[in-house]
């Protein structure tokens, strides 16, 4: 026994988890005697969030941030690697087992208006969740529907209204009432804001801030914009092509981005005051096929620091500056720093 305490499991951990896709499987492929192509929506991610943190997950639209979501909430099974929740691996668990854990983990949808019942009003959707799981009686479900919109900053006469009468703000505090009526720990939020006016994205952010504080709550907060990522995450991963190339704690990612990739996406973001018209574009070229994916590193036809090894080695995961990068441009081991 060597006395030294293991450290406490992340309340959720992906270990080299990967969702892969058949595309292509059709009978003239078939016939030809040709297996299907394979779609690499997530490949090889890892990654731990620890309970009470906010992990933000950013990338271009097709980077595999919302598969990796739904793989996370059960929506979908992995193709290969492993999901663990407090320790114990949610895979393969028993019906029960598994309805109990979809209590604790939730999901804000990006669009709040399709994912509520158009004919039904505040009040029974909410009574609906309350009853399916059986977390209040009849008699209460009146009063704890009037907390849940409360709590998310509704007057209580917004129960019996229907979702076409919110503007689109309203409508997602409806959709993080309906999250909380489980009473959940975990939160996916999936592109929660982006459908949203700016002004009203901060007060939703606000929202999420504040219910994190009062229920300790934690989130994957999946979003394509880094201003978003920098006003609630306390972390960042930035995902391309199905793979994470950067993790970081958001301070240190938005003082100094280590991957070339990261470092365009951060050019890119909307600036608070006007630019000149002829600078060149932050980043250039689009996203390549997932199914065809470049050879070695996959950001290297439009990494403007691409050098011979990347067309041919894939990176592998360094720790620089105690943070992680997945980019020849740094030695794959760090060397000690003075006085450690």
């Amino acid at each position: 026994m060597s006395g030294v305490a293991e450290p406490a499991p992340a309340l959720l951990e992906t270990r080299n988890v990967s969702k892969h896709y058949s595309a292509g499987a059709g009978l003239a492929r078939s016939l030809a005697r040709r297996p299907p192509e394979v779609l690499r929506a997530v490949d090889d991610v890892s990654v731990r969030i620890e309970r009470g943190e906010t992990l933000g997950l950013v990338g271009e639209s097709g980077s595999g941030k919302s598969t990796l979501g739904r793989l996370v909430l059960q929506l979908e099974p992995p193709t290969s690697g492993d999901i663990l929740y407090e320790g114990r691996s949610v895979l393969g668990r028993r019906a029960r087992e598994t309805r109990e854990l979809r209590k604790r983990i939730q999901v804000v949808f990006q669009d709040p208006y399709s994912s509520l019942n158009p004919t039904m009003t505040v009040r029974q959707t909410l009574e609906e969740v309350l009853k399916v799981h059986r977390l209040a009686p009849a008699g209460s479900r009146r009063e704890r529907v009037e907390e849940l919109l409360e709590t998310v900053g509704l007057a209580q006469g917004a129960a019996d209204r229907k979702p076409h009468q919110f503007s689109g703000g309203q409508r997602q505090r409806i959709g993080i009432a309906r999250a909380l009526a489980v009473e959940p720990e975990f939160i996916v939020a999936d592109e929660a804001v982006s459908a949203l006016d700016v002004s009203v994205q901060a007060q939703v952010l606000n929202l999420m801030v504040k219910l994190q504080d009062e229920l300790g709550l934690t989130y994957l907060f999946i979003a394509h914009n880094l201003a978003v990522m920098r006003h609630i995450s306390r972390n960042v991963a930035v995902m391309y092509l199905g793979r994470i190339v950067e993790h970081s704690p958001t301070i240190d990612l938005f003082r100094e981005p280590l991957h070339p990739y990261t470092q365009a996406l951060m050019k890119a973001a909307p600036a608070p005051v006007a630019r000149r018209k002829s600078i060149t574009p932050a980043l250039t070229g689009d996203m390549p096929n997932p199914i065809s994916p470049p050879s070695g590193c996959h950001f290297h036809p439009r990494c403007p620091h691409a050098m011979d090894v990347c067309r041919s080695v894939y990176p592998a995961t360094r720790v620089v500056q105690g943070r992680s990068v997945a980019c020849h441009l740094y030695p794959e081991v760090e060397p000690p720093q003075p006085g450690i």
